[in-house]
């Protein structure tokens, strides 16, 4: 890993109306548009979406390398994240975040150290860490 700080950049280019372009160095482009919620199409990504998708992303990224560093096999990891939005205190802001993992260990795995490192992971994600809503873990385990 390269030494901190880390600085991550994207640009978002769009009219007055339609779709916007999501850009990033080397990176493919993304179309978004306002969510169905605020009136948007429904059938692009979303700030809201790309926000939670980040939170479900990073837990995985974040799994792999505690599983990895605890020597903890594993064969597939499902993470599906909701996002609570709401109006408080004057200002529309994620109030919870509800993560949703379900994870298949290998064959003999024990499932005691599986729920600690998803919760380690739940705790050690970058992305989650920088949001202020609250966070729940659910963790299924199949196979177990």
């Amino acid at each position: 890993m390269k030494p901190y700080p880390h600085v991550y950049s994207a640009t978002a280019a769009g009219g007055a109306s339609g779709t916007l372009e999501l850009h990033g160095a080397g990176l493919p482009t993304l179309r978004t548009a306002p969510p169905a919620e605020f009136d948007g199409p429904g059938d692009a990504w979303s700030p809201e979406t790309l926000l939670v998708g980040a939170v479900a992303d990073c837990f995985i990224l974040t799994f792999r390398a505690v599983a990895r560093a605890a020597r903890f096999e594993w064969t597939a990891l499902e993470c599906r994240v909701e996002g609570t939005l709401e109006r408080t205190e004057g200002a529309t802001q994620f109030t919870a975040f509800r993560t949703h993992a379900v994870l298949t260990p290998a064959p003999g795995a024990d499932a005691a150290k599986a729920r600690d490192l998803l919760e380690r992971s739940e705790r050690g994600c970058l992305v989650a860490n920088s949001l202020r809503g609250k966070r729940e873990l659910l963790v299924e385990l199949r196979g177990a």
